[in-house]
């Protein structure tokens, strides 16, 4: 999961990540020190980049720093022992804030509004399922496609509004996809044997779940449009996707047809979160509309260059190979040099392929980040 503060109430753990960062850093192990990032013109706001970026603009003086996901706890907690100080622990009381203004990267929210309510009982595993058939599905839902989980979204979105419309920040929108969703209610197993064994009830859900999303677009456009949507996925592993091209196109992607129209209309970048080896999902995706895919994991041997290469006005967030972030300058640099190409393209935001592994110690983070900036600038020359 993600190590992000939670701002959508109502939502479930995997929902609604906090990225706030600031110019300014203290730096270990002299936290008294000041030592600023990157910050860029002062004739460019962060938002700028994001939708230049987007639009295969060239910013004119750095590309978006972010992390579109931040640490793991085991990352973290090696870090507390070589120096973090425990204030910026993002388990402290306004830690997450802190511990983000810490590493000096651009604002980056992401808010959602979760299609699974709070009143909903836990699996009784991990990957486990909390119903089996039509009969539990009714049950469940009074506790399903809540409006206290749309009003908490919209409260996240007015706090953010003001900056949001100044450009200081940029807002990721989260939506349960249509392989995901399903998944979470059915658990991981049982989820595949659905697709055949309860065809009527897993469409029956999808159109529940667009019929939710489209509540949550009414409430939530009002106040304010996000830069980016992203549909939670994951419906790859490391060889391909975990489905046919047959089964994506009766359960999945009509579903899609219904928003994205209205998402791209509003000037919403429309994206699919899938980890593993994308490829042959690509052209699936978009020919229903998607416009985009993150997190581009190296480990499964996804090729920013290739996509761009034979996709070329697809948008792409990640690709950084965290399997290098502990190797030293070199190996940093090299997978920088390897992404600079794309990142000079446009429509691509370099970030960290998942989530930086304990692996990493805190220097070597430090170190990564100071390559990101430099590298951020180059891409624009």
């Amino acid at each position: 999961m993600p190590a992000c503060e939670i701002i959508s109430p109502g939502a479930n753990v995997n929902l609604g990540y906090l990225l706030k960062f600031k110019d300014c850093i203290l730096k270990v192990p002299n936290v008294s020190s000041c030592s600023c990032w990157l910050r860029g013109s002062d004739d460019m706001t962060v938002r700028d980049r994001l939708i230049q970026v987007l639009n295969f603009q060239k910013p004119q003086d750095r590309l978006p720093i972010v992390e579109w996901a931040a640490w793991w706890d085991l990352t973290i907690d090696r870090w507390l022992g070589e120096g973090l100080p425990a204030e910026f622990d993002f388990r402290a009381p306004d830690g997450m804030r802190r511990s983000l203004q810490y590493f000096g990267l651009d604002e980056f929210y992401c808010l959602g509004a979760a299609p699974i309510g709070s009143l909903c009982p836990p699996p009784a595993c991990h990957g486990g399922g909390i119903l089996k058939d039509e009969a539990e599905y009714e049950a469940l839902l009074p506790r399903l496609y809540t409006d206290e989980a749309i009003e908490g979204l919209c409260r996240s979105a007015r706090r953010l509004k003001e900056r949001h419309e100044a450009g200081e920040i940029m807002v990721r929108l989260w939506m349960d996809g249509f392989f995901w969703f399903p998944r979470s209610l059915f658990g991981i197993e049982d989820h595949f044997y659905a697709f055949y064994d309860h065809e009527e009830l897993m469409l029956r859900i999808n159109q529940d779940l667009t019929d939710f999303h489209q509540r949550t677009l009414d409430a939530l456009l009002p106040i304010l449009t996000p830069d980016i949507a992203g549909f939670a996925e994951d419906m790859s592993y490391n060889h391909g996707p975990m489905l046919s091209r047959e089964l994506f196109g009766r359960f999945i992607a009509p579903f899609y047809r219904q928003l994205t129209p209205r998402l791209k209309s509003d000037g919403v970048k429309v994206f699919v979160d899938s980890d593993g080896q994308v490829w042959d999902l690509l052209p699936w995706l978009i020919d229903c509309g998607i416009e985009g895919i993150y997190p581009l994991e190296r480990q499964s041997d996804v090729d920013v260059a290739a996509i761009r290469t034979q996709y070329p006005k697809f948008l792409m967030l990640g690709g950084f190979d965290k399997r290098v972030m502990q190797l030293g300058e070199a190996a940093i640099r090299a997978e920088f040099e390897r992404l600079l190409p794309v990142m000079r393209s446009g429509g691509y935001i370099p970030s960290v392929d998942h989530q930086t592994p304990p692996l990493v110690s805190l220097d070597d983070y430090l170190l990564f980040r100071r390559l990101f900036d430099e590298y951020a600038q180059k891409a624009v020359r």
